[in-house]
């Protein structure tokens, strides 16, 4: 079918709204109409050419939510007029690591960057006579897909689709980054650096799990303004300054968890998280760097002798298939605030607008909603 995406020909250039083509669905693979799409930092990432895809045009778009309108052969859990919401990364429950109880590192995202799908190795999206590759295997910046049953997670369809959307990236990633990853305990004091999308999603998980003191820090003042009714105690514009008051706070003990989910990852910026972060504490490192940078700086001496923790983490540590419902049960009990993370939604021929106000600090996170004027 024909049908339209924000697509990139190049490093550094806006996106593009033009006609694609998406085949039907084949054996396992499910076609979704698109009701809405988060616009995730890391799909400016794309942009930036931090994480590089395979090959040019790119589709972007990885948070993503919609109703099923056709399945392929093989798909039995899934039926038109569902309700799903798309994973970013697929979970096979299969492979060894989906056995091994890492199904957000399942092995079907070796190919998140490729491009080419799960089901047959083809590309499935053509535009111009090119073939496309879409972020993580989804595309979500165009208001039809086909994926792979892998990436579908059936949703309870009371949920809004413009909520719905968030919890397939960024209020996933960063609600386990403290209640899996990060562990948080209750009484326990916890700092987060970055209050986008996935920070306050953090941030949430810090209040659910119990923390006594939350540190907010961003640069940008009506963020930390919104971190506050989120249920952050203090906030701070930097590090350096966060770095004082935590200590006086805390009586020089500092953040026992710390969260680090800045838009971009430095890698010079390590040590000073480590320093927000107590002794025998862990520093989760969910923010996202560049592919092509290795430099990192850290005391090694100070790691050992202060016996701290540095965690990696993706998609918030759990299982995309399990959690993403989880959460939004929670959300439907009052438990989660969802509505208030979408500030703005938007066309997707306003998508450059919506990137702009992200990389501006106006969003916490701005949403693409489709309508019939879209398809």
């Amino acid at each position: 079918m024909k049908t339209k995406g924000a697509l990139i020909w190049e490093f550094n250039q806006p996106w593009s709204i033009e006609e694609i083509e998406i085949g039907d669905p084949v054996k396992d693979e499910v076609k979704i109409r698109m009701e809405a799409s988060g616009m995730c930092h890391s799909d400016h990432h794309l942009v930036t050419g931090g994480i590089p895809m395979m090959g040019f045009p790119v589709l972007g778009g990885h948070e993503g939510a919609g109703i099923v309108t056709e399945v392929g052969p093989g798909v039995e859990h899934l039926a038109p007029g569902d309700h799903v919401v798309l994973s970013f990364i697929p979970s096979c429950g299969q492979c060894p690591s989906c056995q091994a109880g890492l199904r957000n590192l399942c092995d079907l995202g070796a190919g998140l960057l490729a491009g080419v799908a799960v089901s047959d190795g083809t590309h499935r999206i053509h535009a111009k006579g090119q073939p496309v590759f879409p972020m993580t295997l989804l595309g979500t910046f165009s208001p039809y897909m086909v994926v792979h049953k892998s990436s579908v997670v059936k949703i309870d369809p009371s949920i809004p689709f413009e909520v719905a959307c968030l919890v397939g990236c960024g209020v996933t990633t960063g609600y386990g980054s403290a209640v899996r990853s990060g562990d948080v305990r209750p009484g326990e004091d916890v700092a987060i650096v970055g209050i986008g999308g996935v920070g306050m999603g953090a941030l949430q998980g810090a209040v659910t799990a119990g923390a006594r003191n939350i540190f907010a820090i961003d640069p940008v003042e009506w963020k930390r303004e919104q971190a506050l009714k989120f249920g952050a105690t203090h906030v701070y514009p930097d590090v350096e300054t966060a770095m004082m008051g935590i200590a006086e706070v805390t009586a020089g003990g500092m953040a026992r968890k710390t969260i680090i989910t800045v838009g971009e990852l430095k890698g010079a910026d390590i040590d000073n998280y480590l320093n927000l972060t107590a002794k025998g504490g862990t520093c989760v490192v969910t923010a996202v760097g560049s592919m092509l940078e290795t430099d990192v700086t850290l005391n090694l001496s100070m790691l050992t002798l202060m016996q701290k923790n540095l965690q990696g983490t993706i998609f918030g540590g759990g299982n995309p298939h399990y959690d993403i419902p989880q959460l939004l049960s929670m959300y439907k009990a009052g438990k989660l605030n969802l509505d208030d993370m979408v500030t703005r939604q938007y066309k997707l021929e306003q998508i450059n607008d919506g990137y702009q106000d992200m990389l501006e600090g106006r969003n916490i996170r701005g949403v693409i909603r489709y309508t019939d004027d879209d398809r």
